[in-house]
């Protein structure tokens, strides 16, 4: 357990990769995060591949979570809305990479739902999440 979340991956269940089966949280603070895509400072989307696009979405979304004074491992769940979950499935290894460079290796309850577009026509992904802070 990290904090006021506990992970928890049943053995009958399959091994998961890049997400926790279960998230429990106890006590603190919510924090709902805001869907974030890859926009930059100046509101401009960045990054012309998933990958680019998903460390900076990651990035605003972890920058608004320490804003509200957590930290990666208090994510108890995130949803990623990605406008093609083919690229997105292609692109698996590198996102868990570039999640456990940024966020470490506590994973959160996730879903990744497949969506027409978003917001800004040139986003390809938006995370979305809800911390719970101790």
């Amino acid at each position: 357990m990290t904090g006021a979340v506990a992970r928890i991956n049943p053995a009958e269940l399959s091994p998961p990769t890049g997400f926790s089966h279960a998230v429990t949280a106890l006590g603190g603070r919510l924090v709902f995060l805001a869907g974030q895509t890859a926009l930059d400072g100046a509101g401009k989307i960045v990054g012309d591949t998933l990958p680019a696009q998903f460390r900076q979405a990651l990035a605003n979304l972890l920058t608004a979570l320490a804003a509200a004074g957590g930290a990666p491992a208090d994510l108890a769940r995130l949803t990623v809305y990605a406008r093609d979950v083919a690229d997105y499935r292609a692109h698996a290894s590198e996102l868990g990479r570039i999640w456990q460079e940024m966020a470490g290796r506590d994973y959160p309850a996730m879903a990744v739902i497949g969506i027409v577009r978003l917001w800004d026509e040139e986003a390809m992904v938006e995370l979305e999440g809800i911390a719970v802070l101790p």
